[in-house]
C-alpha cells in the first residue's frame, strides 16, 4: 500500500480498514492531500465468474458515472490489483432512522435514471466479453452462475428463461447498470450524498436495478422511488425484474460457498425470495 499511495503522490498517508467489502479488501486513507479510499483486490482465491478484475470494471464505473451521479472519482489505478478514489461524505442509510425516507428515495430515483442515461457498446460484464443482444448476454450471465452453482455444489431451484425470450427482446439500449444499490451502498448526510462499490456493474436492462433498490421486497412499493424515477411498469417488465431478482438471488445463495459464510436464517430469506421471483417466471 505504501508503494500504491507513494505512486499516487499522497504524502503523510494513513490508512485503516473499511467494513463492508466482500470482494475487495477496502481501506480508508487519510492524507495531506485529503481523504481517500483504496481498494486492493484478493489474490488467485475462488469465486464466480463474473468475478474477475472487478478493479477495472468499478474504475469504469465511476468514470463514466461521476457526470451524472454522486461516485467517487478515480485518483489513480492499474486497472487490475488496486484502485484508489475520493472518499465521499455521508453514511450508508441502512437501518438509520434520522433521514427524510420519501426526499431520499425521490433523489435516489432521479440520480438513477440519470445514471441509466449512459449508454454502453453492448450488453454484459465488461470484464467478461459484450454481446449485441440483451437476450444473449443475460442468458450467458444467468447460465454462469448456475454453472457456478454446480461447481461449489449448491442446489438452486432454477426456472428456465426461454419462453419469456420476447420480454428481454424489449431492451434495445445497454444502460449502465450499479446493480448493487441496496441500502448500504447508498450514502446520506441529511440527504443523499453517494453510490458506492460499482465492481458489479455490467451493460443492460435498467430494470434489473431496481432488484438490489428493493432488497427481498419489490420496487413497485416505493411510489416515491418510481415516480422520480419516472418509470411504469408493464408486464414485460415484470417478468423481466423476477428473472434478474431470481439471478441476484442465485448469486447470492452460491457465493456464500467459496467465502465460507454460515447464517441459516439468511439462507432461508434469500431462498424464500428466490422462489417468490421463480413463481412468477413458471
Amino acid at each position: 500500500m505504501e508503494r500504491i499511495l507513494a505512486t499516487a503522490g499522497l504524502t503523510g498517508a494513513r490508512t485503516s480498514p473499511l467494513g463492508g467489502g466482500t470482494y475487495n479488501s477496502v481501506y480508508r486513507v487519510s492524507a495531506h492531500e485529503g481523504e481517500f479510499v483504496l481498494k486492493v483486490a484478493p489474490g488467485e482465491q475462488p469465486g464466480l465468474t463474473y468475478e474477475r478484475r472487478l478493479i477495472r470494471t468499478e474504475a469504469m464505473f465511476c468514470t463514466l458515472a461521476s457526470p451524472v451521479a454522486p461516485v467517487p472519482q478515480v485518483v489513480h489505478t492499474d486497472n487490475a490489483t488496486f484502485l484508489l478514489t475520493t472518499f465521499l461524505p455521508g453514511t450508508p442509510v441502512f437501518g438509520r432512522s434520522d433521514l427524510d425516507w420519501p426526499l431520499l428515495r425521490r433523489r435516489l430515483g432521479e440520480t438513477t435514471r440519470a445514471l441509466h442515461e449512459v449508454t454502453g457498446p453492448g450488453f454484459g460484464y465488461p470484464q467478461l466479453g459484450l454481446h449485441d443482444t440483451w437476450t444473449g448476454a443475460f442468458s450467458g450471465m444467468f447460465g454462469a452462475v448456475l454453472a457456478d452453482a454446480e461447481r461449489y455444489g449448491v442446489r438452486l431451484p432454477t426456472a428456465g428463461l426461454g419462453k419469456h425470450a420476447k420480454a428481454f427482446d424489449e431492451v434495445r439500449r445497454p444502460a449502465l447498470v450499479h446493480f448493487d444499490l441496496w441500502d448500504g451502498n447508498v450514502l446520506a448526510g441529511t440527504g443523499l450524498t453517494g453510490l458506492v462499490d460499482g465492481e458489479r456493474a455490467f451493460w443492460g436492462d435498467p430494470v434489473a436495478e431496481f432488484v438490489s433498490l428493493a432488497l427481498f421486497g419489490t420496487i413497485e412499493d416505493d411510489e416515491d422511488f418510481l415516480t422520480a424515477y419516472g418509470f411504469e411498469f408493464t408486464d414485460s417488465a415484470r417478468v423481466r425484474l423476477a428473472a434478474y431478482q431470481a439471478y441476484l438471488y442465485s448469486i447470492m445463495l452460491t457465493e456464500r460457498v467459496p467465502r465460507g459464510t454460515a447464517d441459516a436464517g439468511f439462507e432461508t430469506m434469500i431462498t424464500d425470495a428466490l422462489h417468490r421471483a421463480l413463481g412468477v417466471l413458471a
